[in-house]
C-alpha cells in the first residue's frame, strides 16, 4: 500500500483550509465590511460571500433598528425656565460604509446632536408651548436630524420626548394655580346659572299680575341679595348683568313686603 506524500497532505488540507476561511455568512439584518490591508473593498450582503483569507477583514454591523435612550438633560426655555428633558429616538444604518466610515462613533454622535437640536428648539419656546408640545417637539427634532444623519448614512426614524420635569417649587406653584383657575370657572358657573334662573322668575314676574306675583318679587329679590353675599366671599371678582327695570321691580318688592311686615309689627304693638 502507497503511502500518501505528506507535502500532498499539507497542500490538502491547506486547500481545505484556504476554502473554508474564504466563505463568510451574513446574516439577515446585517452587513459586512470588507477591508484588505486596511482599506475598504466592498459591502457584503446577507448570504453567503467569499473573501480573500488573511489578507481581507470582514467588519460586520446591523442594519435593524436601534432604540437611543438619551440621558435626562436641563434645557432652559425661551422664558428662563430650567428643566429636565427625557427623549428617545430610534434609528438604523442605510449605508454601512458611510456608517463606519464617517464618523467614529454613531450612538455618541447621535447623542449629541439631539441634545443640540433640543436645547436650541426648546430654547425657542416658553415653559408652557413646551409643556404642551411635547409631540410637536419631537416632529421638529425628528426633521432637524434628517440632514446631518443622512451623510452618516444613518435614518433615524423617530423622536419622542417621553418626560419633561420642572422645578418642584415650579411644579407646586402650576399646582395651585391650576386649583384656583378650577375654583374660578366653577364660581362662574354657579354665577350663570343663578342669573338665568333669576331671570326666568323676572319673565314670570312680567306675565303674573295676580297676588302670587308679590310673593315671586320677594323671592326673586331675596335670592339676588343672598347670590351678591356669596359671591362677594369669593376672591375671584365676579359681575351680574340684571335687566334695570327687573331689578327695580325686584327690589321694589322687597321694599314693600318689608314696609308691610313693619306696619303689621307696628300696629300689634299698639303703637301710632
Amino acid at each position: 500500500m502507497e503511502v500518501i506524500p505528506s507535502f500532498i497532505v499539507i497542500a490538502a488540507l491547506a486547500i481545505v483550509g484556504y476554502i473554508i476561511g474564504s466563505i463568510k455568512i451574513i446574516n439577515q439584518g446585517y452587513e459586512g465590511i470588507v477591508e484588505r490591508l486596511g482599506r475598504y473593498q466592498r459591502t457584503l450582503k446577507p448570504g453567503l460571500n467569499f473573501v480573500v483569507p488573511f489578507l481581507d477583514t470582514v467588519l460586520v454591523e446591523s442594519t435593524r433598528e436601534h432604540l437611543l435612550d438619551v440621558d435626562p438633560q436641563s434645557v432652559i426655555t425661551k422664558d428662563q425656565v430650567t428643566i429636565i428633558v427625557d427623549a428617545i429616538l430610534s434609528w438604523r444604518i442605510l449605508d454601512v460604509k458611510a456608517a463606519y466610515y464617517s464618523v467614529e462613533n454613531v450612538e455618541e454622535s447621535l447623542k449629541s446632536l439631539v441634545l443640540t437640536t433640543l436645547r436650541s428648539e426648546i430654547g425657542h419656546m416658553d415653559l408652557r408651548e413646551t409643556i404642551s408640545s411635547r409631540n410637536k417637539i419631537g416632529q421638529v427634532l425628528l426633521k432637524e436630524l434628517d440632514k446631518p444623519t443622512s451623510t452618516w448614512g444613518v435614518e433615524v426614524i423617530r423622536v419622542e420626548v417621553q418626560e419633561i420635569k420642572l422645578p418642584a417649587t415650579l411644579e407646586k406653584s402650576l399646582e395651585n394655580e391650576q386649583a384656583a383657575e378650577s375654583e374660578r370657572r366653577a364660581a362662574i358657573s354657579k354665577a350663570d346659572g343663578t342669573v338665568d334662573s333669576i331671570r326666568r322668575i323676572a319673565k314670570a314676574l312680567k306675565e303674573d299680575k295676580d297676588q302670587t306675583s308679590e310673593i315671586l318679587k320677594y323671592l326673586l329679590a331675596q335670592q339676588y341679595v343672598a347670590t351678591n353675599y356669596e359671591l362677594g366671599k369669593s376672591n375671584n371678582s365676579k359681575i351680574i348683568f340684571m335687566h334695570p327695570k327687573e331689578l327695580n321691580e325686584a327690589i321694589g318688592g322687597l321694599i314693600d313686603s318689608e314696609v308691610a311686615e313693619n306696619i303689621q309689627h307696628s300696629g300689634g304693638n299698639g303703637e301710632t
